[in-house]
């Protein structure tokens, strides 16, 4: 036997002896300074174990990264008020970081991130986690729309116009300015507003809504559109447009150089596209946090406010579908896949949300808080006491 080995055993030996004679072992005046600490005892030993607690903690100071940025987000102004020509009770202005999400020690973040709930135009198949919130009004988009607002907190509505989709209904623009209205009417919150994603019809659809003013995020223009034709009447009225791409920097880049021969600066939000867990949320994730470190690290091109529609995390059938009781409810795991979804991306800097459960969002708007609140503090050493609610 080596000498560690001899050493051990007598160390380990006098443990045994003394919890056998005493019925208990405790440390006093001991420092461990190990990454990892493993006792391991036998069954009969163990029940005689009582580890009455440990006095202190290692003590270890965190001195952040001082980073210095050069470049910073520009600040974009969502709504109209009476004074800018609208009707709306609020605005919102999104973007204007010069550091990376939430890093309070280096800025204080100038605007909270926006978390907006989303509302479609016709009846769409939606999971029964999410029809059970809302019940009757998903036939009413007006309805919705208040149902979002008024009971569960939405600080903006996303107007989706799928029904103009010429292969489902092929709606009007006349029409979709109709159901546009009355959401307006509706709710006092500014509105972003969408189209079917057909690049044509939108294009149409887009030249009629942004006649009512309101200052609206315009969801969303693509290169796939008439960009010339699609952006004068969003400059002409005052709007903001969202510029879509597909989890492509390059294609980002190319997009706003191209809209900026139409468009400030200050009337575009970047949507880099967003998946959910299990679905590609790494790759969405990674590529809206290297769109923000290149826009803070210099690159105009991609120096604009991020947008993502978070509530795609319900697209994996994971989120919603009834699995093996191993998986948990899906009137949990739903909400769970859309808030995790969500958390990621902010942390990578994004600063409008578009989601869909009520749960999910209230969630968000919590955590949102509870980060930008420097007042309140948690000691490290109190999360070895927490307990789960």
């Amino acid at each position: 036997m080596t000498k560690d080995k001899e050493l051990m055993k007598k160390i380990s030996d006098g443990f045994i002896n003394n919890i056998l004679e005493q019925g208990e072992l405790e440390f006093e005046d001991v420092t461990f300074d190990v990454g990892e600490l493993e006792l391991r005892f036998s069954p009969i030993v163990r029940k005689a174990v009582q580890l009455k607690k440990i006095l202190e903690l290692a003590k270890l100071e965190f001195t952040p990264l001082n980073i210095e940025w050069i470049g910073k987000v520009e600040e974009v102004r969502l709504g109209a008020t009476a004074n800018d020509g609208g009707t709306r009770d609020t605005t919102y202005v999104i973007g204007g970081e010069g550091a990376a999400a939430f890093y309070n020690f280096e800025q204080t973040m100038p605007h909270p991130p926006v978390v907006s709930m989303d509302v479609f135009d016709t009846k769409i198949h939606l999971p029964k986690a999410i029809r059970d919130q809302f019940g009757d009004v998903l036939e009413d988009p007006a309805q919705w729309a208040k149902m979002c607002v008024e009971k569960y907190g939405a600080q903006m509505v996303n107007l989706h116009l799928i029904s103009t989709d010429p292969y489902l209904k092929d709606t009007s623009p006349k029409d979709s300015v109709k159901i546009l209205e009355e959401v307006l009417q509706a709710v006092k919150v500014p509105l972003c507003v969408g189209g079917s994603g057909n690049p044509v019809k939108d294009v149409e659809i887009f030249e009629k809504v942004t006649e009512v003013g309101e200052r609206l995020l315009i969801n969303s223009i693509n290169l796939d559109m008439d960009l010339e034709r699609v952006t004068k009447p969003i400059k002409e009225h005052g709007h903001v447009a969202v510029a879509f791409t597909q989890m492509n920097m390059d294609k980002a880049r190319e997009l706003n150089r191209r809209l900026y021969d139409y468009l400030p600066r200050d009337q575009i939000v970047i949507d880099t596209n967003c998946s959910g867990i299990g679905y590609g949320l790494e790759h969405g994730f990674t590529t809206a946090e290297r769109a923000r470190l290149a826009a803070l690290k210099g690159d105009r091109e991609l120096q604009h406010p991020i947008s993502l529609g978070i509530s795609n995390a319900w697209a994996p059938r994971e989120a919603w579908l009834d699995m093996d009781p191993i998986w948990g409810p899906r009137e949990i795991r739903g909400p769970l896949w859309e808030t995790i979804t969500a958390l990621s991306m902010l942390l990578v800097g994004a600063d409008y949300l578009m989601m869909l459960h009520p749960t999910s969002v209230n969630t968000v708007k919590d955590f949102i808080g509870n980060l930008l609140n420097n007042s309140k503090k948690t000691e490290i050493s109190d999360w070895t006491s927490a307990k789960l609610r």
